[in-house]
């Protein structure tokens, strides 16, 4: 049941978020399940006990391929599918209490929420690049197949 419920909030919040983004109608439900799939890949890695890092990049990795899946299907800039994606799993909690800790001076607790908060946003930045890397990777070697390929028949059918 609790995870029944992590589902239709965040598929909630990110919804919303589009919303205000002004993001195309008929992408929004897509914004909603690519945001709402990325929270429960975080989500249940951090119940699976890995680390707050870690859980992250996993997400953002599975929101930035969700949304070059619908941003292709959609006909779509990837920008607004992704961006709406990684709000559930952007550490905003965590900036919060690093700036309130330095505030009230508690510095050593500030310094240690806001490497927390930092390494979490890179991760998420990391898991987006990779899946960028990895897609066009993809793309690069499926075309030099088919290249290669249909070469190799012009040649056959010469001889």
């Amino acid at each position: 049941m609790e995870y029944l419920v992590q589902l239709v909030f965040s598929f909630l919040a990110t919804a919303s978020l589009c919303v205000i983004f002004n993001a195309p109608v008929k992408a929004i439900p897509y914004c909603g399940l690519v945001g709402a799939a990325g929270w429960m890949i975080y989500y249940i890695a951090l119940e699976e006990q890995l680390a707050e890092v870690i859980a992250a990049f996993l997400g953002a990795f599975f929101v930035a391929v969700c949304a070059q899946g619908y941003a292709r299907r959609l006909k779509t800039p990837m920008i607004v599918f992704i961006v709406s994606g990684i709000i559930p799993l952007v550490p905003g909690g965590l900036a919060y209490n690093t700036m309130r800790y330095f505030v009230e001076q508690n510095y050593t607790l500030g310094l240690e929420t806001g490497i927390r908060a930092f390494l979490i946003s890179g991760a998420i930045a990391m898991g987006i690049v990779f899946s960028e890397v990895i897609f066009q990777l993809f793309v690069k070697f499926m075309t030099k197949g088919r290249t290669s390929m249909q070469s190799f028949i012009r040649n056959k059918r010469r001889l």
